[in-house]
């Protein structure tokens, strides 16, 4: 006799009012990509600026002129500039500023002391009598950096962060589920907010349709038309010569979200979930999760971290440098969020440009017995066992509960069953992406 397969429908027995996928945070890198070896500073210098000598005192007069611009911008269009507190939380401390924003624009400008990736310079010994020679590599040096929050018409908050110090790495932030929100708006789809994601819609297909969309093409034109309005220590000359920044991905998170009709059904499925899941941050676990091989010289450790502030608990797997996170949001819907803060952890290069490639490796597979990402819906999961019962089979009238081991495990998950399909080792061609 064959036995039946559950799957988390069968579980939550049919209460799920939303089940939505959607790019949630989003952290990104922003560098120049051919100033970033000491050869190509000294061109820099030399050829496109005209410097006889490539001084290391020149990268103080342009971070001078960058740091005037910005003062000069924030006077002109009456823009608060706000110095962090070294402990200060600073989404906490532009929150007001942005809930009191109403048209798109510069909202605020924090200023703190970080430290960067930076190039120093030092003299370099010669044999050839009053000559002066520099040479160039980088080093880690607690420098000036500048937030621009902004509020965008098409994601909402957001910020930019320029370092005022050369080669000037930057950081871009946005929010995946604030971008479909206004889209959603746009297009006329009705919606309920649930903190940062959706509680209810009148139609979900289409909602779905607009998360679908959001792709590096959105990105590149955010970081575009920012850079054209805020000040930026390149300027059109640089850009005209080739020195400007790209985009590669520093943090990606991916989130599933299942709203539940009542929620003391959402309750009581996380706090059986999280009591028969502790074990999954095992290797042999893992493995499966991720899809990936799991050595005795695999770097990380592994361990199911459950982590409680207040009432609320979260459950997080780890793997290398990312990890999977499932919670509970506003008592209602289930969390699920797969945090990539390596994408060369999964097989993938970091350029922006490769975004849907990670989308992609972490999209279901046509078959298989576990689901790979946030992204199955309704997919049968492994066979699972019930409170008093050894058989693995789907529950009938009268039966127990069920065991809620192992449904995390058999969640959508990042990467294919280990043992259904091997996962590609192949990288993307082209350079390689900067860490």
């Amino acid at each position: 006799m064959v036995a039946a397969v559950c799957n988390v429908n069968d579980v939550l027995d049919g209460h799920v009012s939303l089940d939505l996928d959607c790019l949630d945070r989003i952290y990104l890198n922003a560098y120049v990509p051919n100033l970033q070896v000491g050869g190509q500073v000294v061109g820099f210098l030399t050829q496109h600026l005209g410097n006889p000598i490539p001084s290391p005192a020149i990268f103080t007069k342009l971070g001078n002129a960058f740091r005037t611009a910005v003062e000069r911008f924030a006077a002109t269009h009456e823009i608060p500039v706000i110095r962090f507190a070294k402990d200060a939380r600073k989404a906490d401390v532009m929150r007001p500023y942005l809930k009191a924003a109403t048209q798109p624009g510069v909202v605020a400008i924090g200023v703190a002391q970080e430290f960067q990736n930076v190039f120093c310079g030092w003299k370099r010994k010669t044999t050839t009598p009053g000559a002066v020679s520099f040479a160039f590599a980088k080093a880690d040096r607690r420098v000036s950096v500048y937030y621009f929050y902004v509020l965008d018409r098409d994601f909402g908050p957001g910020f930019i962060k320029l370092c005022s110090y050369f080669p000037y790495p930057a950081k871009v932030w946005v929010n995946g589920h604030e971008w479909a929100k206004r889209q959603a708006t746009t297009a006329g789809v009705a919606f309920t907010e649930l903190a940062n994601g959706f509680a209810a819609c009148d139609d979900p297909a289409g909602l779905q349709a607009i998360c679908d969309r959001l792709g590096p093409a959105d990105l590149q034109r955010f970081f575009d038309r920012w850079l054209a309005r805020i000040p930026t220590p390149l300027g059109l000359a640089d850009q005209a010569a080739g020195y400007w920044w790209e985009l590669s991905m520093r943090q990606i998170e991916v989130s599933r979200t299942l709203v539940l009709d009542q929620p003391r059904r959402a309750r009581a499925f996380f706090e059986a979930l999280v009591a028969d899941n502790l074990d999954l941050g095992r290797p042999d676990e893992v493995k499966l999760i991720f899809g990936r091989r799991i050595r005795k010289d695999t770097p990380g450790s592994f361990a199911t971290k459950v982590v409680t502030r207040g009432v609320e608990v979260a459950v997080n797997v780890f793997y290398r440098h990312s990890r999977i996170k499932q919670y509970l949001k506003e008592g209602r819907a289930l969390r699920v969020e797969t945090v990539v803060n390596s994408p060369t952890d999964l097989g993938c290069q970091r350029r922006l440009r490769n975004l849907g490639e990670l989308q992609a490796g972490l999209a279901p597979p046509t078959g298989g017995c576990l689901p790979s990402n946030v992204s199955a819906r309704a997919v049968p999961l492994r066979p699972r066992c019930w409170r008093g019962s050894r058989s693995p089979r789907c529950r009938r009238a009268n039966e127990p509960e069920p065991c809620a081991s192992g449904i995390l495990a058999s969640w959508p998950w990042p990467a294919p069953c280990a043992c259904c399909s091997t996962p590609s080792s192949a990288s993307p061609t082209g350079a390689s992406a900067p860490r």
